[in-house]
């Protein structure tokens, strides 16, 4: 056998160890030392992630404590294939965009690994999914096959025992019938859908109560409405669905894993899922507890990629590690993240 085939089979026992820890609970009590472990995987075998931390004259060998790992630019992902060592890509999720716009791309190894993560973090906020009616009302992603959005959704949808669960493009009338049977007959409900869908429904739809009604809005109104903050959004949509709260969906392309906020505005990260919070114009020094700035996550979930992401959101977290989204950088708050960006 050549030497980078004993590589590689090295590499995949490795992915398929850590694959069954992470879904057996085992890294939510060991969380620092498991994203260590991966650090110095993906230190060594994805060559982008390789690449930026030699840029940056960072040793691997060096890094003992999860505050000290470089986090790769979240920009990266629409300019460069981000993969841990060579594998089959299984489907390639991609970002909305609006026309020219350069989207994210992110490569998936396993689909069925990225549900079985999503719904761990469903459940660990929520309780199971077979207990819910699963009621998607996302549009804009339906109208694009590589969702990764839509995917999870989808499989929610699988895991439901409720036989009316689905997606919704634009059939009100039969959104709006579902939850009414729903709510008569007294089933749990996640009506999970984008901002300006949820919006454009509550205009046309009254709900008298919302009891046993989870409303979540996963964000963005994609150019289809005029933009509003999330308080402003939830503000909106609890005065017209006559609920107590808006819960909300952190998620992204580039992450395998979410955070749930239920309606306070603070998220709480899957337990595979870690947020530190960056200076902005040091993007390589973090900022302490209650403080602002740009929001780093650690997703172990992204074990084949790179779990380990700069983002271009902005935030807080509490002593809890929960936190609060306040923001979007503007390109002039970018710094130091264009090493190697074409």
């Amino acid at each position: 056998m050549q030497t980078h085939e004993i590589i590689s089979d090295s590499l995949e026992n490795s992915f398929q160890k850590l694959e069954n820890q992470l879904l057996s609970g085992f890294a939510a009590d060991n969380f620092d030392s498991f994203a260590l472990q991966i650090f110095q995987l993906q230190a060594k075998h994805n060559p982008i992630y390789k690449k930026y931390l030699d840029l940056l004259g960072v040793e691997a060998k060096n890094i003992c404590k999860i505050e000290n790992i470089p986090f790769l630019p979240i920009q990266f992902f629409k300019n460069y294939e981000i993969k841990t060592g060579k594998w089959k890509t299984e489907k390639q999720y991609s970002s909305s965009g609006t026309t020219g716009q350069t989207t994210s791309s992110h490569a998936v190894k396993d689909e069925n690994f990225c549900h079985k993560i999503a719904k761990i973090g469903f459940e660990n906020r929520y309780g199971s999914l077979q207990n819910y009616a699963i009621l998607g009302l996302l549009p804009s992603y339906l109208e694009r096959n590589n969702s990764s959005l839509v995917s999870m959704v989808d499989y929610f949808i699988s895991e439901s025992k409720q036989s009316n669960s689905g997606f919704f493009l634009d059939d009100f009338d039969k959104l709006f019938a579902i939850l009414a049977q729903n709510k008569q007959n007294n089933i749990p409900t996640l009506l999970i859908g984008v901002s300006f869908a949820l919006v454009d429904f509550s205009e046309k739809y009254k709900i008298s109560d919302a009891n046993n009604l989870i409303i979540m809005e996963t964000g963005g109104m994609k150019g289809r409405r005029k933009e509003l903050t999330k308080s402003e959004l939830h503000t909106l949509l609890i005065s017209k669905f006559s609920t107590q709260q808006i819960d909300s969906e952190y998620g992204m392309t580039e992450l395998f894993s979410q955070a749930y906020s239920k309606g306070a505005g603070v998220f709480v990260a899957s337990p595979t899922m870690k947020i530190l919070i960056r200076e902005v114009q040091d993007p390589l020094t973090l900022q302490g507890i209650g403080k602002t700035g740009a929001i780093n996550v650690i997703d172990l979930a992204n074990l084949h990629t790179c779990s380990f992401i700069a983002t271009e959101d902005v935030g807080k977290i509490d002593a809890e590690g929960n936190f609060e989204l306040l923001g979007r950088l503007d390109a002039s708050d970018i710094r130091g993240c264009n090493l190697m960006v074409e």
